[in-house]
């Protein structure tokens, strides 16, 4: 599975399948996190399913859907106490990790974290902030 690094603590990703869990484990992830909604496409394991294959690798999980609304501020909050709460490092993943990505920018540039910081870490890891570059400070 292809895991793109954010910061030292947080990567992101595309979809996650339940077959993946323990690679995810074996590569130091302590936490997952789905930003996708249920039945977003077909084929797409359920949000259920993935936190049953981690929380039998003995995983945390939280489920932090984004949809087509956008995000939200409650959505930003909640990604920032999966950051401050977690005792390792945290995967969050959607389709590409592009809602993931921008869920841990927001919840970053909330504590305080240089924007221009933010936006190069997303860069190396191949994501553009563009879209929501205003509201990172």
């Amino acid at each position: 599975m292809l895991m793109r690094t954010l910061d030292e603590r947080t990567l992101v990703g595309g979809q996650v399948q339940p077959s993946d869990v323990a690679e995810l484990k074996a590569a130091g992830v302590a936490m997952i996190v789905n930003n996708r909604p249920d039945d977003e496409e077909p084929g797409q394991p359920s949000s259920a399913e993935v936190e049953e294959a981690a929380r039998a690798a003995g995983l945390d999980y939280r489920h932090i859907p984004v949809g087509s609304s956008g995000l939200s501020a409650n959505q930003v909050q909640a990604m920032g106490e999966v950051l401050d709460d977690s005792d390792g490092k945290v995967l969050a993943f959607c389709r590409s990790g592009t809602r993931s990505t921008y869920l841990w920018a927001l919840a970053r540039a909330r504590k305080g974290d240089d924007a221009g910081a933010i936006v190069r870490k997303a860069a190396e890891a191949g994501y553009d902030l563009t879209p929501i570059r205003p509201y990172l400070g």
